[in-house]
């Protein structure tokens, strides 16, 4: 990474800057009051925020119950995509998420998301079904991929 990124959990206050990348990210995007319930509302809701000096850069939200993470949703800002926050933002989601207790982790991916497989690949994500038109924008079905912490 060329810049310097730092990570910190997100607080009520971040909401604003992570629907902007929400809204840029997804043709589905998750209403700013989602995000807001997921602050104060959800008890099994972590997100993790990568920051530079610019502001907030990406996020990842996950919801850890008893054993297992399982990802909501990650998203790097556009004009910052292709500087690697996004493999290190993951990083940091997993770190965190076993530290809170996870032994696996799980989430779901656009079969045409062929970067995002990739990078899961890559950090040890497996294979672990298909949830058959799951995005509801054009039916589109999603690869769920697991990985377990212990091995």
């Amino acid at each position: 990474m060329s810049e310097s990124v730092k990570f910190r959990k997100m607080t009520i206050h971040d909401v604003e800057a992570v629907y902007e990348i929400e809204k840029q990210s997804f043709t589905l995007a998750w209403t700013k009051e989602a995000f807001e319930q997921e602050m104060l509302k959800n008890e099994f809701a972590y997100y993790v925020l990568a920051e530079t000096a610019d502001g907030v850069v990406g996020y990842c939200g996950m919801w850890l119950i008893m054993d297992e993470a399982h990802i909501t949703n990650i998203a790097i800002s556009p004009k910052e995509r292709g500087k690697k926050f996004g493999e290190a933002l993951m990083r940091e989601a997993m770190e965190r998420a076993k530290a809170q207790g996870a032994k696996l982790m799980t989430l779901e991916a656009r079969v045409s998301n062929v970067a995002a497989l990739n990078l899961y690949r890559k950090l040890g994500f497996q294979n672990g079904g298909i949830r058959k038109g799951y995005y509801t924008d054009n039916q589109e079905d999603a690869i769920v991929m697991w990985v377990n912490f212990d091995e």
